[in-house]
């Protein structure tokens, strides 16, 4: 699943034990204990896990746990907003503050950085990678979805979406998944593109915590259940989350539910 999230400085201790089941729920196993300074997370379609701590630090495990590589060139970029992880080989550090995106290799050393003010993108919300390995930006200042270079040169854009769609968007995450373009807002849904910015559907998923798409199925976090949306049958099913809370957030993929606690993070596989 493709998807994005941080966290760093963490671990202090790394914990292993044979399956246990959340609460009575054999829904969700518990796989692998993380704890230490951790604030947000994501995992690639390889299994990796990577952690971001509240310095902004990152690091990379396998699906072992095993510490592969750790993002360490801290500079003055703000708070980490995002982080793409839809290509290992590729990875997307978004600083919305300071509107600036690192690309990173797979062993997280840095590939380019990007200020998107030279690109004349004034106002960027969310970035996204697109199958072309470009990246997709959307610039609220002029509600248009623009794809980038690694240079940061401008390839393509979108119409200003508040004439095409008669509606201003806020999205929060840009996902690129088997030709389309998901433009993902937690108040207004989630608006559907294809690879040219064409726009072909709205999903009306809101309200979400986290969101991932994989092979046209949408999956959400929220706060008491995992939604699962089939673009294809427009079937939707529930799953309401168990109870080993609290947790400060959560999220799916590739079948694996993340929970986020103070000091702690708990990676589940899980079924419906």
């Amino acid at each position: 699943m493709k998807y994005f999230f941080f966290i760093l400085v963490f671990a202090s201790s790394l914990l292993y034990g044979s399956p246990v089941h959340a609460q009575g729920d054999s829904s969700f196993v518990l796989v692998r204990t993380y704890q230490g300074d951790i604030t947000a997370a994501a995992i690639d379609h390889l299994e990796n896990l990577y952690i971001v701590s509240s310095s902004g630090q990152v690091r990379k495990f396998n699906s072992a746990g095993d510490s592969l590589a750790v993002y360490n060139q801290l500079r003055n970029f703000g708070k980490l907003h995002t982080i793409d992880v839809s290509n290992p080989l590729k990875i997307l550090l978004f600083y919305k503050d300071f509107s600036t995106i690192v690309v990173l290799d797979r062993f997280l050393a840095s590939l380019a950085t990007i200020d998107l003010r030279r690109s004349n993108i004034l106002q960027p919300g969310a970035i996204g990678l697109s199958y072309d390995n470009n990246i997709w930006v959307f610039d609220e200042y002029d509600n248009k979805l623009k794809k980038i270079d690694e240079s940061g040169t401008v390839v393509s854009e979108s119409p200003d979406f508040r004439t095409a769609l008669d509606q201003s968007l806020t999205p929060q995450r840009i996902i690129n998944d088997n030709s389309f373009v998901y433009l993902a807002d937690s108040t207004n849904g989630i608006f559907v593109f294809d690879n040219y910015g064409s726009f072909k559907r709205k999903v009306p998923l809101t309200n979400w915590q986290s969101i991932a798409v994989n092979n046209n199925i949408i999956t959400s976090t929220g706060k008491d259940a995992i939604t699962v949306f089939n673009t294809t049958t427009l079937l939707q099913t529930q799953k309401k989350l168990p109870a080993f809370k609290p947790y400060i957030h959560a999220f799916t993929s590739q079948g694996k539910f993340v929970g986020l606690s103070a000091g702690s993070l708990q990676v589940y596989q899980y079924r419906f």
